[in-house]
């Protein structure tokens, strides 16, 4: 029996889109550094969860944008082109998104 390769999906982000993301990455990795930071240094409970609350709605806030362009571009690309299978796939990610 012939072993079937996994598809790869990949994106082709414009220069804007890639270094939007790219900083919003790098902003919430330095949260989550002082995260660690202040627990290393004992800091006290409820400013640890200020900032880790800070750090939950930097990455939620990822998540909208990530997701606004991938419905403008890949979804709505698919649709167009009958690959409704896409919208599955959306419905899928909006479920994780939403646990």
């Amino acid at each position: 029996m012939e072993k079937k390769c996994c598809l790869h999906k990949t994106k082709h982000r414009s220069e804007e889109e890639y270094k939007s993301l790219i900083n919003r990455l790098s902003r919430i990795e330095g949260q989550i550094r002082g995260l660690r930071r202040m627990v290393e240094e004992d800091a006290y409970c409820i400013d640890i969860l200020t900032q880790a609350a800070a750090a939950g709605a930097a990455l939620n806030s990822f998540n909208k944008e990530l997701l606004a362009r991938h419905i403008k571009t890949c979804v709505s690309e698919d649709i167009i082109n009958g690959k409704y299978e896409t919208v599955d796939e959306l419905i899928l990610a909006l479920q994780k998104l939403m646990r």
